[in-house]
């Protein structure tokens, strides 16, 4: 599994609306796909209040909105190779299973990385569902408490050399009434390359339903101190949302020509 990569300066990179280098995308039928692998039963239960990991993984093709101050920024993804494409206004961002790619429209500099970007949004909108990937190790842990309600938590590690931190660490809590995602903890470990013990808090619950999936309307960043969230600090919104049986073609997130290469 492509690990995810988590920074919090890149959750406050202004989104923007991206006026062209567009390609018209096409789609493919992929067959039906089941699920094999035993979860354990706190997290099934997750998976199928958000509807079902089965129907997750017959899904193939995602599309958001995030709107910006100076525009909007659109992400285009396929679901099973996480091929992805970043549309705004000034610039591209791509990978196309093997490189991150960067376009720029004009002399407008990008100031964040592309390389840990071009997928933070997409792992965070797809919770829970990206936690059922392969490599992932699940442990139960101590609850959250946060105005006076208890929510559940379950540790999330990867096996080593799974994605590109494999020393990041989240933590799933959850509304054991209703069983929906309630919080995602996370920690950061991208630019520094060592294990950190300071969790960062997003918190879920303002939710919308797409083909049958239960996903994000709006995630909000906590302030947090002594690894508890404290208060609201910045919203994301998630509009247009799509999601489609059908595979994108792969020269959507092919690198265009002028493009340059992330390493």
């Amino acid at each position: 599994m492509k690990n995810i990569c988590l920074s919090i300066f890149a959750v406050f990179i202004i989104s923007c609306k991206q006026t062209s280098d567009k390609k018209e995308v096409s789609f493919q039928k992929e067959e039906t796909v089941s699920v094999s692998r035993t979860y354990p039963e706190n997290i099934s239960k997750i998976f199928d209040t958000h509807g079902g990991l089965t129907h997750w993984n017959n899904m193939q093709s995602m599309e958001f909105t995030i709107p910006g101050e100076t525009g909007d920024e659109v992400t285009t993804s396929s679901l099973k190779d996480r091929k992805s494409l970043i549309r705004m206004p000034n610039h591209s961002i791509g990978y196309n299973g093997k490189e991150v790619w960067l376009h720029s429209k004009d002399t407008t500099a990008y100031k964040g990385n592309p390389k840990f970007y071009y997928n933070l949004m997409f792992y965070f909108y797809t919770m829970p569902f990206v936690l059922a990937d392969d490599g992932i190790v699940y442990e139960d842990v101590e609850p959250l408490i946060f105005e006076g309600k208890s929510y559940p938590g379950i540790k999330i590690s990867y096996d080593a050399g799974v994605g590109e931190s494999p020393d990041d660490e989240y933590i799933l809590y959850y509304d054991s009434e209703t069983n929906t995602m309630a919080w995602l903890a996370y920690t950061v470990t991208y630019f520094s390359k060592e294990k950190s013990k300071a969790f960062r808090f997003i918190k879920y619950g303002d939710w919308q339903t797409v083909e049958g999936l239960l996903l994000p309307k709006t995630l909000t960043w906590y302030n947090y101190e002594n690894h508890v969230p404290t208060s609201a600090r910045s919203d994301r919104a998630f509009t247009n949302v799509m999601v489609s049986g059908e595979r994108p073609s792969d020269t959507l997130f092919e690198v265009p020509e002028g493009a340059k290469i992330i390493e």
